[in-house]
């Protein structure tokens, strides 16, 4: 029962700050799923596998959420999204079939340094200057399946990567986080298929896992974060979210290398 209790806390923390910072995501999640996995002992040859796959399946059911209220305000550009797509699926499935293969020490500095470039984003506020327009079919689908791929590996639902690339292409910024807000889904909903399959056959998974991902983990952040997001978009216009996004790259960065000390 106390392991039901610390995934419903993760869900309300990543829903609280998905709302407030519009951030979540494997930077936050996985950490956290993490320490709770060590705790129920799954072996440790799969703590971070079974963590990034249940993170990916997440975005699967919050992606759904989030691009339904951009698309409401109008926000999505389903153009692009179409067109990227197809290389996002490729990527973000090809890159979960590889992160089976990887071990964990080595996922795990990998995912590390995806983080601390999350945390750099929040910390800094970056924002890319239009240079150019979007590229050509072949330019799309290889943009895409590296934001898929990096994206899988880092169970994050690609915005991160999508709104500075778009940004970058002219993509107007509230069109692009509109516009990433939809590319979310078929990365999730690849990424989640890869681990599935790449764990489908590990030994000493907990019960009720479908690959590596965990069903119970699953369903409890899942439901606990979309009904604790709406509160912190309600408080997002009442606190200095500026000193909040330093103070939380600050978690970030220490969050993953508490993971990453436990795992070496």
């Amino acid at each position: 029962m106390e392991w039901w209790l610390a995934y419903l806390v993760i869900g309300v923390i990543a829903g609280f700050l998905a709302g407030l910072l519009g951030i979540g995501g494997g930077a936050l999640i996985v950490p956290m799923l993490v320490f709770v996995f060590t705790a129920q002992r799954l072996p440790p040859e799969h703590l971070l596998h079974v963590a990034l796959g249940t993170s990916m399946a997440t975005i699967v059911f919050t992606s759904l959420s989030s691009m339904r209220a951009h698309h409401g305000h109008g926000a999505v550009d389903w153009r692009i999204a179409r067109m990227l797509a197809p290389g996002m699926l490729a990527g973000s499935f090809g890159a979960a079939l590889l992160a089976g293969l990887i071990p964990t020490r080595s996922l795990a500095m990998m995912f590390t340094t995806l983080v601390f470039f999350v945390g750099t984003q929040l910390l800094l506020d970056l924002k890319p200057k239009n240079t150019r327009e979007l590229p050509g079919t072949v330019g799309i689908f290889v943009a895409g399946a590296l934001i898929g791929g990096v994206s899988s590996l880092a169970a994050a639902g690609g915005a991160f990567l999508v709104i500075p690339f778009l940004a970058w292409c002219s993509v107007p910024l509230r069109r692009a986080i509109g516009t990433a807000s939809a590319t979310g889904f078929p990365i999730a909903l690849a990424g989640s298929a890869g681990y599935m399959v790449q764990g489908w056959h590990a030994a000493g998974l907990p019960e009720a896992s479908l690959g590596y991902v965990y069903l119970p983990a699953l369903g409890l952040v899942v439901v606990m974060s979309m009904i604790a997001a709406p509160y912190g978009a309600r408080l997002a216009h009442r606190l200095p979210v500026k000193r909040l996004r330093m103070v939380f790259a600050l978690v970030f960065y220490a969050l993953a290398l508490r993971m990453l000390g436990g795992l070496w």
